[in-house]
């Protein structure tokens, strides 16, 4: 059975960092790519970042591009999202997922990120 539970997520003001953690089990986590997806309130889903199985190729949201960094540890079945210069609009929960289906219905609690002044 798949699991991933994120973490990391707080209160933090503009121009403030986090980084959130995501701990898999239930796959065989280096067969995948992984992605964080966000919601913020009152929105869809939104996609963030991917990271490949190796963990040498990333991409990233335009807007999240140059302020937000993906990294995994394969040895510890972990993703993980620095995210530095935060702003309002970065107010979500996040989630990790595997990347064949980030969009899909989530299949952790996600963490909450709140920017505000």
């Amino acid at each position: 059975q798949v699991q991933l539970v994120e973490s990391g997520g707080g209160l933090v003001q503009p121009g403030g960092s986090l980084r959130l953690s995501c701990a898999a089990s239930g796959f065989t986590f280096t067969h995948y790519a992984m992605s964080w997806v966000r919601q913020p309130p009152g929105k869809e889903l939104e996609w963030v970042s991917d990271i490949n199985d190796n963990g040498n190729s990333v991409e990233y949201a335009h807007s999240v591009k140059g302020r937000f960094t993906i990294s995994r540890d394969n040895a510890k079945n972990r993703v993980y999202l620095e995210m530095n210069s935060l702003k309002l609009e970065d107010t979500a929960v996040y989630y990790c997922a595997r990347s064949v289906e980030a969009l899909s219905a989530p299949v952790g609690l996600g963490t909450r990120v709140t920017v505000s002044s």
